[in-house]
């Protein structure tokens, strides 16, 4: 089962991934080590703030690539809860 998240750095950035293992992942991030996401490190603290089972590997990268292209205000409605995650 795959999970799609969103990540806000202490700037305020979302970081959108997926993962099979979202605790694992997040620790992953938080610790930025070798499988840390790049544009993370350095951007502590990390708060997740938003996952979501997807389903298979390839739902979840089509569903991550799209959230990738939001503006952040819809990325802001998604993690308020304020609109769903359509699948």
């Amino acid at each position: 089962m795959w999970h799609l998240y969103l990540i806000r750095t202490k700037l305020g950035h979302l970081y959108t991934g997926i993962t099979q293992d979202v605790q694992r992942r997040f620790k992953e991030h938080q610790e930025g080590g070798v499988k840390a996401a790049k544009s993370l490190k350095g951007k502590e603290p990390l708060k997740l703030v938003f996952h979501k089972k997807i389903g298979s590997r390839s739902l979840a990268l089509k569903t991550e690539a799209a959230i990738k292209k939001w503006p952040k205000e819809k990325k802001e409605s998604l993690v308020k809860k304020e609109i769903s995650l359509a699948l």
